[in-house]
C-alpha cells in the first residue's frame, strides 16, 4: 500500500469532438436539409432528434403537439405498424424500415434520410375541404392544411400505398416501401401517395371550382 504513486493524475481526458450520431451506425443526419421552410419544426431529424435506432420508447401521445418532437424515422417506423396484426411488432418494423433504406441507398446513392425527407415534403396535401354548416344545408369550403397534418398525411399515404402494393405481390414490404419513398422524393412521378390521395385532393378541388364559379357568378352581376 505503502508503494502507491499518489502524485499520477485521477482525472480523464474527454475527446474534444463528440462521436457522431448515425442512424443504424450508417446515415448522417448532418447534412439533410428540410427544403420545405413550413415544415421544419415538424421533420424532427437533425441535432438533439439524431438517434442510433428508429426506437426512443418516448411518451409523444402524452401531450397534444409533442409527437412533432418524435424523430421522423421513428413516426415512419411507428405507421408500419397499422392494421390489427401489426400492432406492437417494433422490432420488426425496424427491420423493414433498414432494410428499405439500404436498398434506397443502392438504387440512389443518396442519404435515405434525405429521400425520406423530400418524399414526406411532396406527399403532404397542401389544401383539403371542411364541411360548413348544419345538416341538410351543408357545402365542402376548401382550407389550408396545418403543417403538422402534412407530416401526418404524408407519412400514412407512404405507408399505406407500400402495404397495399406489397399485398399478393412478390416484392417484399421492404422493397414496396423503398420503391414508394423513391418515387415520392421524385416531384412528377408516378407513386401509390397519388393513387390514395386522389380521394383527398378531389372534395377540395371542387370547392375550389365552385368558389371561383361563385366569384364570377358576382363578377358578372356587378
Amino acid at each position: 500500500m505503502d508503494d502507491w504513486d499518489d502524485s499520477a493524475p485521477t482525472t480523464v481526458g474527454v475527446p474534444s469532438e463528440q462521436m457522431e450520431i448515425k442512424l443504424f451506425g450508417r446515415w448522417s443526419s448532418s447534412d439533410v436539409l428540410v427544403s420545405d421552410i413550413g415544415l421544419t419544426d415538424y421533420i424532427a431529424v437533425k441535432e438533439k432528434h439524431a438517434k442510433y435506432l428508429p426506437h426512443s420508447s418516448g411518451r409523444y401521445a402524452s401531450k397534444r403537439f409533442r409527437k412533432a418532437q418524435c424523430p421522423i424515422v421513428e413516426r415512419l417506423t411507428n405507421s408500419m405498424m397499422m392494421h390489427g396484426r401489426n400492432n406492437g411488432k417494433k422490432l420488426l418494423a425496424v427491420k423493414i424500415v433498414k432494410h428499405a433504406f439500404e436498398i434506397i441507398h443502392l438504387l440512389t446513392g443518396e442519404n435515405p434520410l434525405q429521400v425520406v425527407v423530400n418524399a414526406i415534403i411532396n406527399s403532404g396535401p397542401r389544401e383539403d375541404s371542411t364541411r360548413i354548416g348544419r345538416a341538410g344545408t351543408v357545402r365542402r369550403q376548401a382550407v389550408d392544411v396545418s403543417p403538422l397534418r402534412r407530416v401526418n398525411q404524408a407519412i400514412w399515404l407512404l405507408c399505406t400505398g407500400a402495404r397495399e402494393s406489397a399485398f399478393r405481390n412478390i416484392k417484399t414490404i421492404a422493397e414496396c416501401l423503398a420503391d414508394e419513398l423513391i418515387n415520392a422524393a421524385k416531384v412528377g412521378e408516378e407513386r401509390a401517395v397519388d393513387v390514395w390521395g386522389g380521394a383527398l385532393h378531389h372534395p377540395w378541388m371542387e370547392a375550389d371550382i365552385r368558389k371561383i364559379l361563385a366569384d364570377s357568378d358576382k363578377n358578372l352581376a356587378h
